[in-house]
């Protein structure tokens, strides 16, 4: 049997040639990406400035290392995608990163550990109050270079929301508590508020996790109303975990408003005895509204609801009973809105826990950890500063695509890019490659420097 013939021409592969490793190579780096994060951190935000007016803390005169320069590193760190100490002082050995960070030397994660412990309660207020404090000034500059307004907007919606965050091992602070995806684990509860504009996280708190989800809501949105600016009116979004007169009656008298999912004992019997007429437009939903005083509360307060028809599972039965039946939502609020619009803007939130899961998972939101509560609050607080750092820096950089990547994709497209640092003239340069996948959003990337 003749042998068949192969057709001579083009190929896609050509054989591979042998390699030969040169390990004298000097200034390369595989985050050339992180620069404009590092300028952008010193120069732009002034975060050490800002830092150290905020937050008063000291340590021994002959200490090498500031708690500035740890929550710095930590903070640089989550933003690489080292989500432990060890990882970030590997992240750190970087000898570029250090160069154009100005290190001498990065200390090792027993000393990150070290300084993070030498914190009290009073550090962990300052740290929230540091996050307002480069919120202000991030508003402040977008607004000067008409990158965004937001600074000026009258009206914020604010998506409050937890989260569980499930610990193995023996941390501070870990305990049992609502954890539906690992029952019966320690974990941590952590307390969220996201601005529905920006998708930036406005304030954290670090809780235990035995905190029910509305523990301490009512001192934590005082203090949230506090640090925002004056002119702005808030409208706090929250599922009915939040569902508690005293947050509601605490926002009217501020002058603000809400949009709460009900979760009451007797509500399917309170919404079937009120007066439903059918939404235009929408075949098979019902609306209603009405004024209803639940028990503790210090008045009735407006509920708006919407159900839709359950399909019918015997249609012979029903032809001698009645027995329709409803999938029934319900909301309490102080905006004047259809109960139809009501629903449909409430379900805006579901982003909100898109965003926590990107904080959680792709920025290592209470992911490092260590055996003292105090510090993994510091460094909760850590995390949520890189978070941040890459929602402000695509807002500043008015680039669409910069504001619509998630942290992976930023990481991935724009922060882990290889370059060569050159040094002459007292100048520092880095050399990268002149051919780029997104080439438009990562020219935005590198003028944020």
């Amino acid at each position: 049997m003749s042998k068949s013939k192969v057709k001579k021409g083009k190929s896609a592969r050509l054989p591979a040639g042998h390699i030969h490793y040169d390990h004298t190579a000097k200034g390369l780096t595989s985050y050339a990406g992180m620069i404009p994060v590092l300028r952008f951190l010193e120069k732009t935000l002034c975060f050490t400035q800002l830092f150290q007016k905020v937050v008063d803390h000291e340590r021994a005169i002959n200490a090498t290392y500031a708690l500035v320069d740890v929550v710095f590193m930590v903070i640089v760190g989550h933003i690489g995608g080292a989500f432990s100490l060890r990882k970030c002082v590997h992240l750190w050995a970087d000898p570029v990163l250090r160069r154009i960070a100005g290190w001498v030397q990065v200390p090792d994660d027993s000393t990150l550990g070290r300084v993070l412990k030498d914190i009290s309660e009073r550090h962990i207020n300052a740290l929230e109050t540091l996050v307002h404090t480069c919120r202000d000034r991030v508003w402040e500059l977008a607004l000067h270079s008409g990158a965004s307004k937001v600074a000026l907007h009258c009206v914020h919606w604010v998506d409050g929301d937890s989260t569980v965050k499930t610990v193995f091992g023996h941390q501070e602070g870990a305990t049992k508590g609502y954890n539906p995806k690992n029952k019966g684990k320690l974990s941590f509860h952590p307390l969220l508020a996201f601005s529905a504009f920006t998708k930036e996280i406005l304030q954290g708190w670090f809780r235990t996790g035995s905190a029910y989800t509305s523990n301490g809501i009512v001192e934590f949105m005082k203090q949230l109303l506090a640090n925002l600016p004056g002119h702005i009116r808030i409208i706090f979004r929250a599922d009915s975990g939040f569902f508690v007169g005293a947050l509601l009656q605490l926002l009217e008298a501020r002058g603000h408003g809400y949009l709460i999912k009900v979760k009451m004992r007797n509500l399917v019997e309170l919404l079937s005895s009120q007066v439903w007429r059918p939404v235009p437009n929408q075949p098979g939903w019902e609306q209603t509204e009405f004024y209803y005083q639940a028990e503790g509360w210090n008045r009735a307060r407006l509920f708006v609801a919407v159900r839709q028809r359950k399909p019918l599972k015997d249609q012979s039965q029903c032809e001698l009973f009645e027995c329709e039946e409803f999938d029934y939502f319900c909301y309490v609020t102080s905006e004047s809105l259809t109960p139809w619009l009501t629903h449909k803007t409430y379900g805006q939130r579901a982003t909100s826990e898109t965003w926590i899961e990107e904080a959680k998972g792709q920025m290592g939101l209470a992911h490092v950890k260590t055996s003292d509560f105090l510090a993994n609050a510091a460094l909760f607080q850590s995390a949520i500063l890189a978070y941040n750092t890459l929602r402000w820096m695509a807002l500043l950089s008015a680039n669409k695509q910069l504001r619509r990547w998630e942290p992976e994709s930023l990481r991935t497209f724009v922060i882990r890019v290889a370059g060569l640092l050159r040094i002459g003239g007292n100048q520092l340069r880095i050399k990268i490659s002149g051919e780029h996948l997104y080439p438009v959003p990562w020219n935005a990337w590198l003028a944020l420097t």
